[in-house]
């Protein structure tokens, strides 16, 4: 499944539909695909941002949200996401935290910042330790009141994913 022929077939139904929710005012230039282990196409999916108005709603997001719902696990590994752009902060997290550990990416970060995409200045405020208050005040509180509920669900010998 790892050749290229397979993964630029799999990228030109990402691109397309990015083109085709793109023209129809739904989201950005951004298309995504999941694929299972055994090369089925768990998901082909685009950013949905504005038509669902959910910052959330980008084409790699939705593409691992189908992927998992067609698998029925939380767990991708062993998947490979392919994708118009290199992934943003958020996307990066979903597919760390979905445990899939290939991703090939078209655009690069620089590419998406020349039309008015904001990556580079997520990726900097992680570096400086999220301490710029200007963009987001992260301020601990309760913490005592929260606690409790972590050793609850630790001594439940909960899933951890």
């Amino acid at each position: 499944m790892k050749n290229d022929a397979s993964f630029k077939a799999i990228m030109d139904k990402a691109i397309e539909r990015a083109k085709e929710t793109m023209n129809q005012g739904v989201g950005g230039p951004f298309g995504a695909a999941v694929i299972d282990v055994d090369g089925t196409v768990l998901s082909v999916s685009s950013n949905s941002v504005l038509h669902d108005h959910d910052p959330t709603a980008h084409a790699e997001v939705n593409a691992i949200r189908e992927a998992g719902k067609k698998k029925g696990t939380h767990d991708l590994s062993g998947c490979v996401l392919i994708t118009t752009a290199h992934p943003c902060p958020m996307c990066l997290g979903a597919i760390i935290w979905a445990n899939i550990t290939h991703v090939v990416y078209g655009c690069r970060p620089k590419d998406a910042e020349s039309i008015g995409f904001r990556d580079d200045f997520i990726y900097a405020f992680i570096k400086q330790d999220c301490r710029d208050h200007k963009v987001v005040n992260l301020e601990e509180r309760f913490r005592e009141l929260c606690l409790p509920l972590f050793k609850e669900y630790d001594q439940k010998k909960k899933t951890i994913y």
